[in-house]
């Protein structure tokens, strides 16, 4: 394992956005029509600055952001903001580039109430915290290149999602993960659903829009189990026409794992290993049409990685990893997401720390043959 593959080689690691105030996480990168490479992220306050032990994942203060660039190393330094949620904090934007312009970007949040309330609410809720109540997911929507957006709009609830947001309706779909505009110009779009809350337990669902993302219709289940739990899911279209699910896993040590539907989104065959561990995933076509896959590795050493994969996706387990990074100074960091930069150079987007320090936006430049 190492920085290089007998087709693909490390340029450089750069710096994508870092202010020492802020907790910079989660990114999502596309290449709009003209050119133009944009990152979106979750940016909270980094409370240590105020003598706070630790970072968290949860923020009221934790918004939706993004910054350009023209040739994927230089950025803007003062992020144009997406979306603030009115009630609660935001997280995991994910970027979808329509062909006719559109943005998309996904997300979900939360809602802070005062622990002794929670439990007033009416149940189920999942609060994963004391004194934070999941709202589950919405998206917004541009259409001047993310220069205004419109929402926020909410997906449909997933028929088995048994959870209630803290306003007692149904909690609406949600993920982390790259949908997919799919060669007929349907976009595809794989959600979590809590299924259990003693023990925890999520699976995960097709839901597909037919109008842009205007509206969503449920499909089908894509990878259920009584044990092991799945979220934070990309899905990728192959060349055959096949839809690939990567599925970030838990209670399977950290297994990445795979499910495919080779019907259009009807149904998805049962669900596997991929043979590695890594979350969470995310798949972009090069112009040979391989693919290139990247994820987070929370495990010593800790760091980035990939592998570049047939067209259809068909030796995850064979193909070798490769190690961007490796000095990450802890668990939090990863959730890597790529895009063409050129017709040899990919950028992949992460964030990062190191020594346990400010939670950047970061990336890799790749050259690939």
């Amino acid at each position: 394992m190492s920085t290089t593959h007998p087709t693909c080689r490390k340029v450089k690691d750069i710096i994508i956005y870092e202010d020492a105030k802020f907790y910079s996480a989660f990114p999502s990168v596309v290449q709009r029509p003209d050119g133009e490479v944009l990152v979106a992220f979750r940016r909270a306050p980094d409370r240590r600055v105020f003598g706070v032990e630790g970072v968290a994942h949860v923020d009221p203060n934790s918004y939706l952001v993004m910054v350009r660039s023209r040739d994927g190393e230089t950025w803007t330094k003062q992020p144009d903001l997406i979306y603030a949620d009115a009630v609660g904090g935001s997280q995991d934007p994910c970027l979808l580039q329509l062909r006719d312009g559109t943005l998309l970007c996904a997300s979900y949040g939360w809602t802070f109430i005062p622990n002794d309330k929670i439990a007033q609410l009416k149940q189920p809720v999942f609060s994963p915290v004391p004194g934070v109540v999941f709202n589950g997911g919405y998206y917004v929507k541009s259409a001047d290149g993310g220069k205004t957006w419109q929402g926020p709009l909410y997906p449909p609830r997933i028929p088995t999602e048994i959870l209630l947001d803290p306003y007692e309706k149904p909690l609406p779909a949600y993920n982390r993960g790259a949908m997919v505009e799919g060669k007929d110009g349907r976009i595809f779009w794989i959600c979590a659903a809590h299924e259990s809350i003693t023990p925890h337990r999520t699976g995960t669902h097709l839901l597909i829009s037919d109008d842009k993302g205007k509206s969503w219709r449920y499909s089908c289940p894509v990878a259920t189990d009584m044990k092991v739990a799945f979220d934070e899911t990309s899905v990728y279209e192959t060349p055959a026409g096949d839809l690939v699910a990567f599925l970030r896993t838990a209670k399977f040590e950290d297994q990445a794992c795979i499910a495919r539907s080779t019907d259009g989104g009807k149904s998805f065959q049962p669900w596997e290993s991929m043979g590695f561990q890594g979350h969470p995933l995310q798949a972009l076509r090069l112009p040979d049409d391989r693919v290139l896959l990247v994820y987070g590795y929370r495990h010593q050493p800790f760091g980035i990685r990939a592998r570049i994969l047939n067209a259809e996706c068909t030796d995850c387990a064979t193909s070798p990893e490769m190690i961007l990074r490796d000095d990450g100074g802890g668990f939090d960091l990863g959730y890597p997401w790529s895009v063409q930069l050129d017709a040899k150079h990919v950028l992949v987007t992460y964030y990062f720390n190191v020594a346990d320090g400010i939670r950047h936006i970061a990336g890799t430049i790749l050259e690939i043959d």
